[in-house]
């Protein structure tokens, strides 16, 4: 194995570190490109240059790698060969990550031309490269024109360069929130809600929207003025959702009755249809989690088929729902959210012992005579652990009997519900005050919007 003593001597001897690579294996060569450190100014690049040829595209890359340590500026036109004939995306790529490291402005016009490369990961380095100059005209002409380029990736970085060169808003701090809305409940349509709340109040979002057109909930026009109202919604709860925080969205395709025997039944796929609404507004897709119930808990869709055996009238019986989990975006990674609590909160969080550590959760669904999608405290209890600190304010617009909050006082949390619906808020008031239920240092309030009003402006 060769040791630190015999790379400095190759180092130092071009015939000698000549004569190691042609004849080294590619593990070998690897080895030693990967461990050749800082090389001197005085550094004898012909060895390096003939690698450029080697058939090993790893050998090629790690070659680029160390060229790039010479800072070179005659070195640039052998980048642009390898980007211009190389097969390896990845050796291309550190020829371009070789030309931004030079941090020289004679290199702009090179790096802006490679940002109409076909590979998204070429465009992206070339962007790299060219942010060392944030502030010079021509990359902030740059960036402006690269707002609509085809690639997300690409899109992500430059909206995040232009939004911090605007003045943002002095976010409040982000463990706190409005006191008024600490274990309330208000009694109106979300949306009007949703215009009084303050930007970055609420730290994680659960709630199962109603379904389209089911009978014991709301009728909408079409499907998609129903698809409209949940954007409109879900875009006010992303204003109102402090910075990189959650929202976990249960959702599930709906089965719409056939009018008559001479008609079809309708089955709208609402989780894949909101998708793209959710994230063309800023929130960041994460995961997606299946909540399997037991068969004999749903309707069953199979008996038809059982009989008959016919296919094409295959039903499969739907024992899944969706838990869809977004971030709202943010140039910031969980260590951020992580580290803006106290390491005596953050202890106090953690999920000990045993937990679900796939993407199907099997939990048993909940049902009552108020209402006839209940969530069970069970599936509200582990989101509720899984994404929020102790101390957090956790929302659900669309709250039914109000599941969540008990869930989040169980687990000490605080809760924002608003419901419409004036049986659920009676059946709320009735179980917050069981007094053998929740011990609470100060009653749950319990707001009409004009209240609401009032109190967020105190």
């Amino acid at each position: 194995m060769i040791g630190q003593t015999d790379i400095l001597k190759l180092k130092g001897s071009p015939e000698q570190l000549s004569s190691f690579l042609s004849k080294a294996t590619s593990k070998e060569a690897a080895r030693l490109l990967d461990r050749l450190g800082r090389l001197p100014s005085d550094f004898n690049r012909h060895p390096l240059l003939q690698m450029l040829q080697h058939s090993d595209s790893k050998l090629r890359a790690l070659t680029v790698k160390n060229l790039a340590k010479l800072s070179d500026l005659s070195l640039v036109p052998t980048y642009l060969d390898i980007i211009k004939q190389d097969t390896s995306s990845s050796v291309r790529r550190e020829a371009v990550s070789a030309i931004g490291r030079l941090r020289s402005t004679k290199t702009m016009p090179v790096l802006i031309n490679l940002l109409n490369d076909s590979d998204p990961e070429i465009v992206l380095q070339a962007l790299r490269g060219l942010l060392v100059f944030r502030g010079h005209p021509v990359v902030e002409g740059v960036l402006v024109k690269l707002r609509n380029h085809p690639n997300e990736m690409v899109q992500e970085v430059v909206s995040r360069e232009l939004q911090q060169s605007k003045n943002m808003s002095i976010a409040p701090p982000h463990t706190q929130f409005p006191v008024c809305m600490d274990n309330a409940v208000v009694a109106a349509d979300v949306r009007d809600v949703l215009t009084h709340i303050p930007d970055q109040s609420v730290h994680l979002t659960f709630t199962s929207p109603p379904y389209y057109n089911a009978r014991d909930y709301s009728t909408y026009k079409s499907y998609k003025e129903y698809l409209d109202f949940l954007e409109d919604v879900f875009q006010g709860v992303h204003r109102i959702t402090k910075e990189g925080r959650f929202l976990v969205l249960n959702t599930s395709p709906i089965i719409i009755p056939r009018v008559s025997r001479s008609h079809a039944s309708k089955r709208y796929p609402i989780p894949y249809d909101i998708h793209s609404r959710l994230v063309g507004m800023g929130w960041e897709f994460i995961d997606d989690i299946v909540w399997l119930k037991p068969e004999a808990s749903v309707k069953n869709r199979n008996a038809g088929f059982l009989q008959h055996r016919k296919p094409l009238a295959y039903k499969p019986n739907a024992v899944t729902e969706m838990l869809m989990v977004y971030r709202k975006k943010t140039d910031k990674l969980i260590d951020w959210n992580i580290h803006q609590y106290d390491h005596r909160v953050v202890n106090r969080s953690r999920i000990n012992g045993d937990y679900e550590t796939t993407n199907v959760w099997r939990i048993d669904p909940t049902f009552n005579k108020t209402h006839s999608a209940v969530f069970p405290k069970a599936l509200c209890d582990r989101v509720i652990k899984f994404y929020s600190y102790e101390g957090d304010l956790i929302f659900d617009p669309f709250a039914g009997s109000g599941t969540l909050g008990y869930s989040a006082m169980s687990l000490h949390r605080s809760f924002f519900l608003v419901e419409k619906e004036q049986l659920y808020i009676d059946k709320m008031r009735e179980n917050f005050n069981k007094s053998e239920l929740f011990q609470l240092d100060s009653p749950v309030r319990f707001y009409t919007i004009e209240g609401f009003k009032k109190a967020i402006d105190e």
